[in-house]
Order: structure tokens, then sequence, then C-alpha cells
């Protein structure tokens, strides 16, 4: 990844299926991104917290640049991906 790119960022858990999926997802194609685990680390917490009005630990999400998904489907992944890398 190159630095004009956006920077991903996947918040969520180890225990977590979904969370799972989305890095499968992404080491696939082949994709770099950042690994925040919410429960192991309060400073992830916090930030994934402040992502959302109402403050709560909404994983699996991603952050591509300044667009952020909660738990999307393949399609809204994709489609944000070719969008914004």
């Amino acid at each position: 990844m190159n630095s004009t790119e956006p920077t991903i960022t996947l918040y969520g858990t180890e225990r977590c299926h979904k969370t799972d999926y989305y890095k499968s997802f992404l080491i696939e194609k082949g994709l770099a991104f950042e690994f925040k685990d919410v429960e192991l680390n309060q400073t992830f917490a916090k930030e994934l917290r402040s992502l959302y009005e109402n403050g709560r630990l909404n994983f699996p999400t991603l952050t591509i640049g300044g667009k952020r998904l909660r738990n999307p489907n393949d399609k809204d992944l994709n489609k944000w991906l070719t969008k914004l890398l």
C-alpha cells in the first residue's frame, strides 16, 4: 500500500466470527490493514466508541480513510474499497 491510499482499520475481537471473516476478506484481496482488538485494548475500544454517537462497541467496524462501515456486506465493502483505494 502506498502513502496516497487510505488506511484500512478493522475494529473487532479475536473471538468474533464476523471479525475473522473481514480479516480473511482483506488478506485475500492483498490489502494492508490494521486490526484493533477492542476487548484486549481499552484505547482501541475508546476509539471505536468515539465513532458512534451512542458510544457503543459496534464491532466489527471497518474504517477506510474517513469512511466508517459497520458490519458491511460484501457488495458494500467492495464498493467502498473500489471507490476509496
